[in-house]
């Protein structure tokens, strides 16, 4: 519905939500009725995708002059970018009353159940309290065997179901608590019950849309927004031109499905590019980090446990907001802290991960997620005072293990139990756990003695005391390149001792600029 209105080129009208007025309450005729009008006044041959890219199509199917050209400047990359970035919402605008429904899936012999209904649904329902205007007024939790069929639930279930929606007059739209719906299950679905129904991935994406800063992060959800273009476009398409005659632009011999469909393969090859550049200059960054030898401390964990508020309190960066909200970070960050050995480290911030995060989101996500893999330690942060905690691990881990990351790396991670002011006289049951409340400083000093540890090890770099000469430039090389921590001067003989942390590349340099 979204791409189709988006059809029209920008312009030529603007949207209830353009102008301030409500959004219309559910999927209906009225938008594909004005996109086709629209399309209609400029005629078929200026038929534009969903993406805003002010290139339209000659009569003749032919591309303009400027898409000929193989090479674009950068500046028009640059520009392009932001086109890239344009589209309407994915959720209506405003206020809505949202009924949660969430299908409980009884397994089979032998299939254990890996995640609990109420945790789900508390779960779920913080989604939508993410939204702004959004609350939840109605709970359902029905059972299902067959999940993955066309309307979820089976005969009886479905129809008491639909009874109950349709009689709740409050309810504005349904959040099916599923990973994605296939199309026709939400035409199904919305036909039966009379209102919008959005699936998890919709949400979720909108989310991440709503709190995406940075250009990447942008990107990153628009391109994860293409498989939901693209599985809604049969329908959407079938729905604008019915009974509006041909299906094909004159002279073109390409379908309206075939035009939307290629532009779609477009976009997505554009927004690719788009952030291989920024790839790119991600490497660059990272290959600054490694010549000056900052160790990389990524800090991850489940969504709203807490990584924000820890990092803030072990670098004392005032500039850090954190927010009690579901995926508040998107963008990867790193602040720089010192440990008490007095070595300087970087804490990359990460995104928050979620049970059953859809598969499209995290593919989008891998570039960013490759500062993970090219840390020398990770810190997974706990929210031991959330009822399933042990669940929330699990689906750490396993999100972890899927980025492919090098085991010794996984192996070393250090586990860190936040918000212990939450559950009185908390002590962990794993023997390498380090309870800390960020929020009020408890346990920090514990922890950076143990990230210190950890980092040296990690990194292979070793305490030396070294002779050096006052006269010399050996003492401000160390200053420079290494982690100085003590000064003995011995003032008969001109020189002191000096303990330093020191890689082991480092100290070869050393030996090389001063021998002897």
């Amino acid at each position: 519905m979204w791409a189709l209105r988006a059809a029209v080129r920008p312009g030529l009208r603007l949207s209830r939500v353009g102008r301030g007025l409500p959004a219309p309450k559910a999927a209906g005729p009225s938008c594909p009725a004005r996109a086709l009008a629209a399309v209609g006044r400029r005629g078929p041959g200026n038929l534009e995708g969903p993406w805003g890219g002010g290139r339209g199509l000659r009569a003749d199917g032919g591309r303009s002059r400027a898409e000929d050209d193989e090479e674009e400047p950068e500046d028009a990359d640059e520009n392009a970018e932001e086109e890239l970035l344009q589209g309407e919402p994915l959720l209506p605008a405003g206020t809505q009353r949202v009924c949660l429904v969430h299908p409980d899936v009884k397994w089979g012999p032998g299939k254990p159940q890996m995640t609990r209904a109420e945790w789900q649904v508390a779960e779920a329902t913080a989604l939508v309290h993410t939204l702004d205007g959004w609350s939840v007024v109605q709970t359902m939790v029905v059972s299902t065997k067959s999940p993955d069929r066309k309307l979820v639930f089976g005969k009886g279930n479905f129809q008491h179901l639909t009874e109950k929606i349709r009689g709740s007059p409050d309810i504005t739209c349904v959040f099916l608590n599923v990973e994605r719906m296939a199309a026709p299950t939400k035409k199904e679905l919305e036909a039966a019950w009379g209102v919008e129904v959005f699936d998890r991935f919709t949400v979720v994406l909108h989310i991440f849309r709503c709190n995406a800063r940075t250009k990447e992060a942008r990107l990153q959800v628009a391109l994860a927004e293409i498989p939901l273009h693209r599985s809604n476009l049969r329908r959407d398409v079938a729905h604008l031109y019915r009974g509006a005659g041909s299906r094909y632009i004159m002279g073109s011999g390409e379908s309206f499905m075939q035009v939307h469909q290629r532009l779609l393969r477009e976009k997505e090859a554009k927004i690719r590019k788009a952030l291989d550049r920024l790839r790119k200059k991600r490497h660059l960054l990272r290959q600054q980090r490694t010549r000056r030898e900052f160790p990389v401390v990524s800090v991850v964990g489940y969504t709203n446990c807490g990584k924000t508020t820890l990092i803030k309190a072990l670098t004392g960066d005032a500039a850090i907001r954190p927010r009690d909200q579901l995926f508040a970070t998107l963008d990867v960050t790193a602040h720089a802290g010192a440990l008490p050995s007095r070595m300087t480290v970087l804490y990359v911030d990460t995104i928050g991960f979620l049970s059953q995060l859809p598969h499209g989101l995290i593919e989008s996500f891998s570039a960013t997620l490759e500062d993970v893999a090219h840390s020398d330690l990770l810190v997974h942060v706990r929210d031991v005072s959330h009822p399933e905690a042990e669940l929330q691990k699990r689906s750490v881990l396993s999100t972890l293990r899927s980025l492919q990351l090098p085991a010794p790396l996984l192996d070393s991670m250090v586990e860190v139990h936040n918000k212990v002011d939450l559950v009185p006289g908390y002590s962990p049951t794993e023997p390498n756990a380090v309870p800390v409340s960020a929020l009020l400083g408890h346990g920090l000093q514990e922890l950076k003695a143990e990230l210190d540890a950890a980092v040296l090890k990690a990194t292979g770099r070793q305490i030396l005391t070294l002779r050096v000469r006052l006269a010399g430039a050996q003492l401000s090389w160390l200053y420079k390149e290494a982690t100085v921590q003590d000064v003995d001067v011995i003032p008969e003989d001109g020189a002191a001792d000096v303990t330093v942390i020191i890689s082991d590349s480092a100290y070869g340099k050393f030996r090389k600029l001063f021998p002897g």
